[in-house]
């Protein structure tokens, strides 16, 4: 790695800090963070991540209060166009007032909608609910600056 892949490596880290920073202190009085992670089932925090973002049945809602600790937990149901409801995957979570979104991936127009929304994307780097937890605690997550080229809505 040479230096100015390592700068760009800091900036990129100290960028991320701050915006998680942010993301903890929006809300004013507010002192939990939600999170929001597709999900392939409705087993909490054991649910295993979707690969597939807008596709995912459900979304696992976990809300962690100032200490990082989980204060509540739930899964919904994604009731957007992809399963027969109506509007988009990102309408659907953004009803859910999420702090967060943690996902393997997702298209560049929904990743531009939480972007404009103020709400964080960050790459998951593990399989289950618990383990995203776990990294977003640790701020082992990175942001998801770039939407996945083969995604396409049709």
């Amino acid at each position: 790695m040479n230096d100015n892949d390592r700068e760009l490596a800091e900036l990129r880290r100290k960028k991320l800090e701050k915006m998680l920073e942010d993301v903890r202190k929006r809300g004013g009085d507010k002192t939990t963070t939600r999170i929001v992670v597709p999900v392939l089932d409705e087993s909490g925090l054991d649910a295993i991540l979707s690969e597939h973002f807008g596709r995912a049945p459900y979304f696992a809602v976990i809300d962690l209060d100032e200490n990082g600790r989980i204060s509540s937990q739930k899964v919904v149901l994604n009731t957007s166009e992809h399963f027969g409801g109506t509007g988009r995957p990102p309408d659907r979570i953004l009803q859910l007032q999420p702090n967060a979104l943690v996902t393997y991936g997702m298209g560049p127009r929904a990743l531009g909608i939480f972007q404009n929304a103020r709400v964080a994307v960050l790459r998951a780097n593990t399989s289950t609910v618990k383990g995203v937890v776990e990294a977003y605690n640790k701020n082992e997550l990175v942001e998801l600056t770039e939407g996945c080229h083969h995604a396409r809505h049709q």
